[in-house]
């Protein structure tokens, strides 16, 4: 193990409107990178090198979503921002530039707040495509069988293939 953070761990019941996972905990990485370089290149050579392909630099949408068919890494690369996980019933987490969430399939995440210069880089293990529910009543019978059948990813996005996320959610999924 290297000298990386461990997690925190936190899970969500479903709300009604959003599953989150019955399973897997979100993780919560505290200064994950090193800022004196370029964080956006140290975020995604890190995903990139533990098998989470970045796919995206952009901020959180301000409103309730979560992701049926994919797990979702948000790393935050400049600014703050406060964010609501879990759904309207869940927890607001304020992050800063250096810190990485790990997001279950299903989990519910909204942007309550932001610098003006948030940058997060976003990325999901290999072969998971992100939808972008919003807690319909109509998504639910389809979204619960998704997010199920997401497989677990191939290593942790921070430590690779022995971190603690392997550890974590194995031990929850089985």
């Amino acid at each position: 193990m290297n000298d990386r953070p461990e997690p925190l761990a936190y899970t969500f019941a479903d709300d009604g409107e959003i599953p989150n996972n019955p399973a897997l905990p979100v993780l919560i990485y505290t200064q994950a990178v090193d800022l004196h370089g370029d964080p956006v290149i140290a975020l995604e050579h890190l995903f990139a090198a533990n098998r989470w392909p970045p796919d995206w630099r952009d901020g959180i949408y301000d409103y309730h979503h979560y992701h049926s068919t994919a797990h979702e890494v948000l790393g935050i690369a400049r600014g703050q921002v406060k964010v609501r996980l879990g759904g309207e019933k869940g927890h607001d987490f304020a992050l800063q530039a250096g810190d990485v969430v790990v997001l279950p399939a299903g989990t519910g995440h909204k942007c309550l707040s932001a610098s003006g210069d948030l940058l997060v880089i976003g990325a999901y293990p290999p072969g998971q495509e992100w939808d972008v529910l919003r807690g319909a009543p109509s998504d639910r019978p389809g979204a619960l069988g998704r997010i199920r059948r997401v497989p677990l990813p191939e290593a942790d996005p921070i430590h690779g293939e022995d971190g603690p996320l392997m550890a974590m959610w194995a031990a929850a999924a089985s």
